[in-house]
């Protein structure tokens, strides 16, 4: 199947980064699928991208922690030769120490920031293998790599997102399926003004918080430069090269079937 225009899926789309990206990516001429929560919020959002970009928008209101409405977004993504683009940005923190959260605090952050992802990134990879054509945008955090008293199941989801990026990456390496993993720092959207993640906005240093716009603008930057791992808001990349040369090189020494000497009995 065919189209003129291709379609980009954007998952937490009603507010902050997922709006971002829904407004970015119908500048470059895409029309849209946006999912969140809130009918309303979508509903002006998909007004407004209409308008400014004369962009189709398909509003879908489904809560990602459901799995009825999960089921409903990976059939469309399924089965709408038209998508080319998935960004899957819908997500949330609790941040408090286990021992202080609930059980439900702690399921639903893995339920929304781990299976609803990996289930979507299922849905829509047949099709775009059959194509050979493809995006898939992956938005973890700069805790994925760092964990903090407050966000030991936050930060572990994640180190998720990040190491299953990383292998999807491998395994796509010799399609035209591109797959790219945004790690945002501190990010100004609702979630800090709202409270959910149990931390206001105000606890932040001014000077360590980047807009949405910003963000998503450093990413996408990321993405046309071939970037599969992109860290919007540091400066030094060879901090990330030597990072990742010092995990390749200590995964390299687990390498032997010989416990390591401090570990042998004299």
């Amino acid at each position: 199947m065919s189209t003129s225009r291709k379609t980009a899926v954007v998952t937490g789309a009603s507010s902050g980064i997922g709006a971002v990206y829904a407004d970015r990516l119908a500048a470059r001429g895409y029309d849209l699928i946006l999912v969140a929560r809130r009918a309303d919020r979508l509903a002006a959002l998909s007004g407004k991208l209409s308008e400014t970009h004369g962009a189709k928008v398909q509003v879908l209101v489904a809560d990602l922690e459901k799995e009825t409405d999960v089921a409903r977004v990976e059939a469309v993504l399924a089965n709408d030769a038209s998508v080319q683009v998935l960004v899957n940005n819908a997500g949330f923190a609790r941040l408090r120490p286990l021992a202080q959260s609930s059980l439900n605090d702690s399921s639903s952050q893995v339920a929304l920031n781990v299976t609803s992802l990996t289930r979507l990134t299922h849905a829509v990879l047949p099709g775009f293998l059959s194509r050979n054509d493809g995006v898939i945008i992956n938005i973890a955090s700069v805790l994925a790599v760092h964990s903090l008293p407050v966000s030991s199941v936050y930060s572990g989801t994640k180190a998720y997102v990040l190491a299953f990026t990383r292998g999807l990456q491998d395994e796509l390496a010799n399609t035209g399926v591109k797959v790219q993993v945004v790690l945002p720092a501190s990010t100004a959207t609702e979630i800090w003004s709202e409270g959910v993640s149990g931390v206001p906005l105000s606890a932040l240093r001014p000077e360590t918080v980047m807009s949405a716009e910003n963000m998503v603008d450093a990413a996408l930057v990321g993405l046309d430069n071939g970037e599969a791992v992109t860290w919007p808001s540091v400066a030094d990349e060879s901090l990330w090269t030597k990072y990742d040369a010092a995990r390749s090189a200590l995964f390299a020494a687990t390498q032997t079937g010989t416990p390591a000497p401090r570990y042998q009995k004299a």
